[in-house]
């Protein structure tokens, strides 16, 4: 996933500031200027766009790497991009960041399991189509896989792998590298139930594979949701989580009024459990959970 925004707050200090707490110098720079020729050069030369990010939150995430890099200025950290080439992979790691573990927030996952899937295979005919938007390595995209598979073979449905189609968008190469390859370190299950590693993968070394078959239901790709359109397609089921959140009003809603349009109808939309519905698509789909913030297209 993106999760963008991944910004110093105005006014603030010019020099390095104590932390109250550890003593450590916290940067703060005041420099609007040097701010936004940085921002121009990563959005040129990352391929990242960040104009529609949350100020102070692209603040922070680039303030995380000045301070690993002991700089105070906007263009001092220019210099270390200039000196140090492996500074970009971990600029835009900040810039991305999204934390993700399988079948994590287990109470989404179970009211999905328990409630809707069902009833959603059913009116498919045991076949779905499903996104997961800012996918990050895949964790999220590969727990729709098995929730799906589950559901598909709990109605009688043979050949649950060939009834399941996801795509999973990410901006960030790396984490859709992680995806594609499928294999995770055991801290990425510790909100998983047992039955994700037992029928879904297999044990390599330290790590979990996940099996051949869940992997040929998810399709992965590289997707900027601030620069291009939503993959065109009719989805059954939509997962965005903690990624909208960090971009400004005006893409949030756009962002919501693409998810809408690419629901068939009966369709579900699950968001962040910080995250709120905005704009036009709150006329076009109804609250169905309020607690895991599950959203369903009219039929």
């Amino acid at each position: 996933m993106l999760a963008p925004g991944r910004r110093a707050e105005s006014g603030a200090p010019a020099g390095p500031v104590k932390s109250r707490n550890t003593g450590c110098a916290r940067v703060i720079p005041d420099d609007e200027e040097g701010f936004q020729a940085l921002t121009r050069r990563v959005s040129r030369e990352a391929g990242l766009s960040l104009d529609a990010y949350k100020d102070k939150c692209l603040r922070r995430r680039l303030l995380v790497r000045m301070r690993a890099c002991s700089v105070h200025t906007y263009a001092e950290y220019m210099g270390v991009l200039d000196q140090k080439p492996e500074e970009w992979e971990k600029l835009k790691d900040a810039l991305t960041i999204n934390v993700t573990r399988f079948y994590r927030n287990p109470e989404t996952w179970d009211r999905l399991h328990t409630d809707l899937l069902p009833g959603l295979l059913q009116a498919r005919n045991g076949r779905l189509a499903a996104w997961s938007a800012g996918c990050s390595s895949g964790e999220e995209a590969y727990t729709m896989a098995m929730l799906c598979a589950e559901t598909v073979a709990a109605a009688g449905h043979p050949a649950w792998a060939e009834r399941v189609r996801i795509t999973a968008t990410d901006i960030d190469r790396g984490s859709l590298e992680r995806a594609e390859a499928g294999l995770y370190p055991q801290a990425a299950f510790l909100e998983a139930p047992e039955w994700i590693t037992q029928k879904y993968c297999t044990r390599d070394g330290e790590s979990w594979q996940v099996s051949a078959a869940v992997r040929r239901m998810v399709t992965v790709r590289k997707l900027d949701l601030t620069r291009e359109l939503i993959p065109t397609a009719a989805y059954d089921l939509i997962f965005c989580r903690n990624v909208v959140i960090y971009f400004d009003r005006p893409m949030q809603e756009r962002l919501f009024a693409q998810f809408a349009e690419a629901l068939l109808p009966g369709g579900i939309l699950v968001l962040g459990k910080v995250e709120t519905l905005l704009g036009i698509a709150r006329e076009r789909l109804t609250l169905v959970d309020a607690r895991e913030r599950i959203f369903r297209r009219a039929a």
